[in-house]
């Protein structure tokens, strides 16, 4: 069977079996454009856009649930090179296709996310996102929101804001370099981000990505995604944030995950998230 959803019968661990995605191209090493599907003329952009969503030929899921997102024609860009109105656009997209699919009676959770360079499993270069629609709330959203998270705005730990939004190195992460953005006000979802927002999102994501990148003076691999409140209603109370993590420690050096970490299921960072604050904020400034 191609696409199976399993759960793991003593862990409860669920694992998506999709062996159709076998077949999916890999461009991740900035293939030339006219190979590039995402590029003007490309399969799967055959006339100029601005930014563009579309349903995924390689879906994890059925029924039409995962979609990609294209930031921009530029196949050299990334999201932090994107001018704020540009990734303004961006974000408006995010809130229109999660408003269509939150809607939708077979999907209770709206994940979007981005998947930057070879090192964390990104197939194609050109800048892009995607959204898994799920028909269930997966257990690390619904533990998120079941324990009331808010903001945390210690100081020695936030990098940078604006009227909008914080952004800040969490407490303790699983990964070597992770940076939280939310917005100061509880704010559930990408579609009930306000105009002023919005725009801030766009300003202080493009700056932390760019301030990501010149920590180690060279493009940082790197995994985000948007914590939102289930479309299922299940956490009305629920405070959206944006996670960015990458594996790397040091320019080129990945922390992996080992095997007392997976078998325990406890992890050793050898980041201090309090010195990577201050590297980015020295950056920032």
């Amino acid at each position: 069977m191609d696409q199976d959803l399993r759960v793991d019968p003593a862990l409860g661990t669920v694992v998506h079996v999709v062996g159709n995605r076998q077949a999916r191209p890999n461009l991740a090493t900035n293939a030339v454009t006219s190979d590039c599907p995402f590029c003007v003329g490309g399969l799967e952009a055959p006339e100029p856009y601005d930014v563009r969503s579309f349903v995924n030929r390689w879906p994890p899921m059925p029924n039409d649930r995962c979609e990609v997102i294209l930031y921009t024609t530029d196949h050299n860009a990334s999201f932090g090179s994107l001018s704020v109105e540009q990734a303004t656009k961006v974000i408006d997209l995010w809130a229109e296709r999660t408003t269509q699919l939150a809607a939708r009676p077979d999907v209770d959770y709206v994940l979007v996310f981005e998947n930057r360079g070879a090192e964390v499993g990104a197939t194609i270069s050109h800048p892009h996102g995607q959204i898994y629609s799920y028909d269930h709330v997966p257990e690390r959203p619904r533990q998120l929101f079941a324990s009331s998270w808010t903001p945390d705005e210690t100081t020695e730990r936030v990098i940078g804001n604006n009227t909008e939004w914080t952004s800040y190195v969490p407490f303790a992460s699983v990964y070597p370099t992770a940076v939280t953005l939310a917005p100061r006000q509880r704010v559930g979802d990408l579609q009930s981000l306000s105009p002023n927002q919005r725009h801030d999102l766009a300003t202080l994501l493009t700056a932390t990505i760019n301030h990501l990148d010149q920590l180690f003076d060279t493009p940082l691999p790197y995994m985000m995604w948007i914590n939102q409140q289930p479309a299922n209603g299940s956490a009305s109370d629920a405070w959206m944030s944006i996670e960015i993590v990458s594996p790397w420690r040091q320019k080129g050096l990945a922390r992996f995950i080992a095997a007392a970490e997976v078998g325990a299921g406890e992890y050793f960072n050898p980041v201090i998230p309090e010195q990577l604050a201050e590297r980015l904020r020295s950056i920032s400034q």
